[in-house]
Parts: C-alpha cells; sequence; structure tokens
C-alpha cells in the first residue's frame, strides 16, 4: 500500500475509531468517472473534497472544504455566499499541502491536519455508501455518507451549480 494511504488508514483508526478498506487502483481514481468506474458505482457516489480559499469577510484567506458529489460542480459564489465571504477560489496547492497535510488529487474528506470548516452535498446522502480520496490520486476508501457528516463535522447544504 502507498505510504500515504496507509497513513489515511491509521489517522482514521487513531482518530476516530474507525477501520476503512483502502483501496489502491493502479488506474489511478484522479476524476469522479474514472473513481466511479474503478469501484463500479454511480459516479454520483464518488465524495470528492475541494478545498477553497475564501476572499473577503471575517473569513478572508481561510480555507474550507466541500465535499461533492462527483456528479455535481461546486459553485464558487455560493460557498462565499454560504460563508459571508466577497468571494471563493479553489485554494492554493501549497497551502492546502501545509493547512490540511494532503495534496490535491488525494485529498480526503476526513482526517485533516487542521480543522476547517466542511460542507456537504446532499447528494451523496442518497446513496448508502459513497467513496472518497484516502490520501492519494489512486486509493479510495467507501463510507456510509452519514457516518461521514458526523465524523467531517460537516454541515449539509447544496452548494453546486
Amino acid at each position: 500500500m502507498h505510504e500515504r494511504a496507509a497513513e489515511f488508514a491509521e489517522q482514521a483508526r487513531d482518530r476516530y475509531g474507525i477501520d476503512v478498506d483502502v483501496r489502491e487502483f493502479d488506474e489511478g481514481t484522479k476524476t469522479a468517472a474514472a473513481a466511479a468506474d474503478a469501484v463500479g458505482c454511480d459516479t454520483a457516489a464518488i465524495a470528492s473534497t475541494i478545498v477553497v480559499s475564501l476572499a473577503g469577510g471575517e473569513r478572508d484567506g481561510a480555507l474550507v472544504a466541500a465535499i461533492t458529489s462527483g456528479a455535481n460542480r461546486l459553485d464558487l459564489d455560493a460557498v462565499a455566499d454560504h460563508y459571508g465571504a466577497d468571494g471563493a477560489s479553489m485554494g492554493d496547492p501549497d497551502a492546502i499541502r501545509d493547512v490540511i497535510g494532503w495534496s490535491i488529487g488525494g485529498v480526503p474528506p476526513i482526517c485533516h491536519d487542521a480543522a476547517v470548516p466542511t460542507v456537504l452535498d446532499p447528494t451523496l446522502l442518497e446513496f448508502d455508501v459513497v467513496y472518497g480520496a484516502a490520501g492519494t490520486p489512486s486509493a479510495l476508501f467507501a463510507i456510509d455518507p452519514e457516518d461521514l457528516v458526523e465524523l467531517a463535522d460537516a454541515t449539509v447544504v447544496d452548494l453546486t451549480e
């Protein structure tokens, strides 16, 4: 198992008391469609974690995590509005690595180095199981979406286009 995927599994066990079954795929899971093909699920059951940087307002420069269904596209303006910011943009890769502890493409929905405000796309709640990144662009883990809401301390709100 890749070192980062193993680290994710260890953190999930140590922080949350859960054993995750990390699955790795040689073909990679860099897109929601590729991830869905790899695990054999609907693209909408892929829980993509997108880290966003807020601009203006009380949280200027803050990072927030948006866990979206792979079938939906995140609406950055809606994220900004939700957090009372003037705007929002995709997070800087270096800032994400420094604050969240994971690199873009493998950012899991849980096990972040710092607690950041998190929102979750309600589309994910339509499934019994969803799949999130497990620390690398080629590793995924399965989780009940209700458990994901609790573990990520996420607010369920539609911030998609």
